[in-house]
Parts: C-alpha cells; structure tokens; sequence
C-alpha cells in the first residue's frame, strides 16, 4: 500500500499538472487589444470594485482572453487568490510605490501567502506584495506562484522567512526587488530572475532550491542582478532544499553580504556532486570565490546555454506573447 503522503503528493501533482495545460495561450481582445477587457479597482469607490479579490472573484471560470485588472494607487490590506480555473490575467499596478497588497498570515506556510497564484498565464506590473509578519524567525510568505508561464516586472516582494514560494512552473522575474533573510526564494519553480535587487535583512540564506531528482529540469537562475543587504548581516546566496537543487548567479553584483563559502549542503551532507550550485562573472566584494565550498560548481560556455533566458524558461516564446 502506497504511503499517504505519495499519495497526496501524486494527486496534487495530476491537478496541477491538468491545471497547467487548461490553456496554452491567452487570446488578444478585439480590435488590436492586448487585453479583451479591464477591470479597475479603487479603495474610494471610483473604479469597478474596492478589492483586488472582488476582481479575481468576478472573471469568468476557463477565461481563455487576456483580462487587465487596474489596481490604482493604494494599500490594500487582503489576501489574494487567483485559483487554478481563473488564467489569462494580468494585474497591473501604477507603480510599486504606491500600490501595495499586504497581509500578516504566518501562522502554516500553505496558507500564509499574501497572494497566491495558481493559474498558467498570469502577469503582475508596478505592485508591491508583503507580509507584513516579517521581522521574526517564522515562515510567513508573501507570495507562492504554481502556475506556469508567469511573469512579475517590476515588482516588489516583502518578507523575511519563506518571501517568495517559487513552487512550481516557468517564471520570470524583471527588475524586481525582494527582501528577506532566511529562504526567502525557495521552491522547485523553473525560474529566471533577471535585473532583480535582492536585498538582505538579515542572517540566512537567499535561496533554498528544491530539485529533487536528477531528470528534473526545475531551478533558479538569476542574471544581472544586485545582492546587497543590511551592515553586519551575511547570508550564504543558497542552500539545499533537495537533493539535486540547482541556482545559477550570473554576472551579478555580489557585496559583502554574502557568505565567503557561498552555498551550504544543509541536510544533504556528503551529495553535494549532486548540487548545480554556481556563481560565474560576478562582481563585487562578495564576489570572490577563493573561499567558497570546493564543490561550488565551475561550468562551461555550453553548461551555461542551458541556463540562458531563452533555453531555460522560453523556448517556446512565451514571453513575447504577453500583454505589455
């Protein structure tokens, strides 16, 4: 008899998995439109709707057209849920600055997210997403993405343990920032960050990546980015969630924020050949890599391919596809 937890597991993975291929791509709107329709939301009353959920709620199960929802500028104190059956949505904020979702949940990891998406097909501009539980040792997440093909430009994401729950699927991030300390972008998401700020607020651990086999394709890259991080903190950029996690830094600015040793086998002691741990073309003080672990991966040119924007989460052109 199979184990309880495979069991869940397995189910878990065949819902999600059916979830993904609901709708391969979003339909334009009518007459040249990226969207077929906008919804507005406004705390004052002068849009469509108040809440960012109240917008989620009202669209259409198996919506297969690019549905904008306008969040003008605000503070909007909820949780926010996109379910599996609602893709093809794009959230738009004016800018990051002014327009914030934020929560305090922290009491299990599975439900603390301030927002949480689980559809294919989902963008997120010029919004700021927080947990605002975020000065203690306790997992609380400000974001879990399931879905594939999911994209978040410009954007900021505040916690401290557990920011980002990059759980599954393609992801893109551009020119975002996030914050935290301890795992604060952890999960087995396919994902690309590219020209983020990662900032550190405290002792730990940037990453904590979750391949678990060796057949699996699942990892983060991050690409002309910046680490920096609070005076006195050090955090290693990654430890092993699985067995075979894998996070690329490349051509990134690294300060002295970051560990000397760079990366950390935590559980997995004696299978870090396992590991796909590497940091290449960095700069900074926190670049050097004289002190780092001896099993910190040194790859090539052609190792590297696999991991370049195009080959690793865009082979089929997604992003260019999406209603910017």
């Amino acid at each position: 008899m199979e184990h309880p937890l495979f069991i869940v597991l397995v189910t878990l993975f065949i819902i999600t998995s059916r979830g993904i291929s609901q709708v391969s791509d979003c339909k334009p709107g009518n007459y040249g439109s990226k969207v077929a329709i906008t919804i507005v939301v406004d705390q004052s009353g002068m849009g469509n709707l108040k809440t960012i959920q109240e917008a989620i709620d009202s669209i259409p199960a198996n919506n297969d057209q690019w549905i904008k929802v306008q969040i003008n500028p605000g503070t909007y104190t909820e949780q926010v849920a996109i379910p599996i059956d609602k893709p093809c949505i794009f959230l738009e904020g004016q800018d990051s600055s002014i327009t914030t979702i934020t929560y305090d949940a922290h009491e299990r990891t599975d439900l603390s997210a301030t927002f949480a998406s689980r559809p294919t097909n989902v963008v997120a501009k010029g919004i700021t997403f927080k947990n605002s539980y975020n000065r203690g040792a306790v997992p609380a997440v400000t974001a879990v993405i399931y879905g594939d093909k999911t994209a978040f430009y410009n954007c900021a994401f505040l916690g401290f343990q557990d920011t980002i729950w990059d759980a599954l699927g393609r992801h893109y991030f551009s020119n975002c920032y996030i914050e935290g300390a301890v795992d604060f972008i952890f999960g087995v998401g396919k994902s690309f960050y590219e020209g983020c700020s990662i900032n550190v607020i405290g002792d730990g651990f940037i990453t904590a990546q979750g391949r678990e086999f060796p057949f699996e394709t699942n990892g983060f890259v991050f690409s002309n980015c910046t680490v920096t991080g609070l005076q006195g903190f050090q955090a290693y950029l990654g430890r092993a969630y699985r067995p075979y996690a894998t996070v690329i830094f490349q051509s990134t600015f690294l300060s002295e924020v970051v560990h000397p040793l760079g990366w950390d086998a935590w559980q997995y002691p004696g299978q870090e050949s396992n590991f796909t741990f590497a940091d290449i073309d960095c700069k900074g003080p926190g670049s050097d890599t004289s002190k780092r672990v001896p099993w910190e991966k040194k790859l090539d040119g052609s190792q590297l391919e696999k991991f370049s924007k195009s080959s690793f989460i865009d082979r089929d052109g997604w992003l260019a596809k999406l209603p910017l």
